[in-house]
């Protein structure tokens, strides 16, 4: 597997949201030594990270996928600051994202096909988030106390379902390959 392009499956983000956690991000980074802050075309919401792919797996996952245009557009909210990884220099920075009864389907099915096609099922529960940094900087440096005012509440439609390639050397990182659309404009 090594040498081939790495994928994931996510939930893409308005140009509106993006551009208000781009500001975010700005603010953070007087806060926060972080390494990496994603650029703000890269911001979504991860279904499944997938690692290396084949061209055959690629096609497989790619007819496979075509079920989640049988589920419903659906509203979720974003909001709130959270990390992973030691609360003194956690390793990543996000912005919350609820876990909706349709968000839960809609991951659930997205794993179920991807392991249908072969990959690996997931063993961490699935925690909804945007990562807005990661890859602490500085260790003599400890995580501030931060209001939950960097952030505030947005709700978004999830109308769409993206496979994106990863390309490491590139900004931005993520390009669609895929795109599959919900049904309706609100439904759940």
């Amino acid at each position: 597997m090594a040498g081939l392009p790495h994928y994931f499956i996510a939930v893409p983000l308005p140009m509106e949201l993006k551009q208000y956690l781009y500001e975010q991000q700005q603010q953070l980074k007087q806060l926060v030594p972080y390494k990496q802050w994603p650029h703000p075309e890269d911001l979504h919401i991860t279904l499944k990270f997938l690692g290396p792919v084949s061209p055959a797996q690629l096609n497989q996952l790619k007819e496979k996928l075509e079920k989640v245009t049988d589920l419903y557009s659906f509203r979720v909210r974003t909001g709130s600051l959270g990390t992973f990884g030691k609360s003194i220099q956690p390793r990543v920075l996000w912005a919350g994202v609820e876990k909706t009864a349709a968000l839960l389907k809609l991951q659930q099915l997205v794993e179920g096909l991807v392991n249908e096609a072969g990959f690996e099922q997931e063993k961490r529960t699935y925690s909804p988030h945007i990562t807005l940094a990661k890859k602490w900087n500085d260790p003599t440096e400890k995580f501030p106390e931060l209001e939950d005012t960097y952030v505030d509440t947005y709700q978004l439609t999830v109308h769409q379902v993206v496979i994106y390639r990863i390309f490491p050397q590139s900004i931005p990182k993520y390009n669609q390959i895929a795109v599959y659309q919900l049904k309706g404009a609100g439904g759940s």
